[in-house]
């Protein structure tokens, strides 16, 4: 037998079987064999993905939305994870060092550009490796449940680590704001956030290297002789840190005290003022907070 086996919709039923496939031939192809043509034409005109299987190539070929893909071994597969799982480990542990040293950084009230920068480009690169990382699994099937697993654990607060990092750095236009608020600087739309973190996604690798390009991103100054200049964040991203702290509450104390520094200099009554905090909640933030500060 030599024709297609067509597939319902689930992929759970043979609904077709030896079937003589006959493709729209004005539709562009770029395989040369009958069969391989003939699947990609295929895929082509109805819209669904359709497989070429040589037996003599001993490959295996997907056609899918204008696009041909040939399957790698698994074996191979499992080596190319395996290698990007260690170098995430490697990259995951480098973006804990400078997350620390952020820290440091914040409570002490000396972070500068470059350390914000620092923080984005590791958390950047290490999303892209589990991009990479997520693409390999998918093609190997069954075979990658282990990889997914580690790869949710390499990856499990970086999204949310790099939303905070925006949200506490990202510069915001006060033009039209009342001249007696200039002392407390404008706070980020949800959608400010997100439009910041969509400019960093969009970075060609070579300009993530540059802190030029990701300082421009977030607004911040991005000349090389700027890179020590001191910059204070909101608070977000040191909240967060907080266990079960909800974002309402974590909005609520930012608008309220607007900065790492004013955050670590309230008392637990301070907190306790703000709407949807509450005594309970705010003796459990500034245990945290202090212990941020001694830890």
């Amino acid at each position: 037998m030599d024709g297609a086996v067509v597939l319902s919709t689930d992929g759970t039923r043979i609904t077709r079987a030896n079937v003589h496939l006959v493709p729209d031939p004005s539709l562009p192809a770029v395989e040369t064999g009958t069969r391989h043509r003939a699947a990609e034409r295929t895929a082509r005109h109805t819209g669904v993905p359709a497989v070429a299987v040589s037996a003599s190539m001993t490959t295996v070929t997907v056609y899918a939305a204008g696009q041909a893909r040939v399957l790698a071994d698994p074996v191979v597969l499992l080596a190319r994870a395996d290698q990007t799982v260690a170098t995430m480990e490697r990259h995951g542990a480098r973006t804990a060092r400078a997350r620390a040293r952020l820290d440091r950084a914040e409570i002490g009230g000396y972070a500068a550009v470059r350390d914000v920068i620092t923080m984005a480009q590791r958390l950047l690169r290490l999303e892209r490796l589990g991009t990479e990382l997520a693409e390999l699994t998918v093609e190997m099937g069954e075979y990658g449940r282990q990889t997914t697993l580690q790869l949710e654990e390499l990856l499990s607060d970086t999204p949310d680590e790099l939303w905070g990092l925006v949200a506490d750095y990202l510069m915001v236009d006060q033009t039209g704001m009342d001249p007696a608020d200039a002392d407390s600087p404008a706070l980020p739309t949800a959608e400010q956030v997100e439009t910041g973190l969509e400019r960093l996604t969009v970075l060609s690798d070579a300009d993530l290297l540059l802190p030029g390009p990701v300082a421009r991103c977030l607004g911040l100054p991005a000349e090389p002789e700027d890179l020590d200049d001191q910059v204070s964040a909101r608070g977000y991203r040191m909240l967060a840190h907080i266990p079960r702290l909800r974002p309402v509450q974590i909005a609520a104390l930012v608008e309220r005290f607007g900065s790492v520094s004013a955050l670590l200099a309230a008392e637990q009554a301070d907190f306790a003022d703000v709407e949807g905090v509450g005594s309970l909640w705010a003796r459990h933030v500034r245990q945290r907070l202090t212990g941020l500060v001694t830890g």
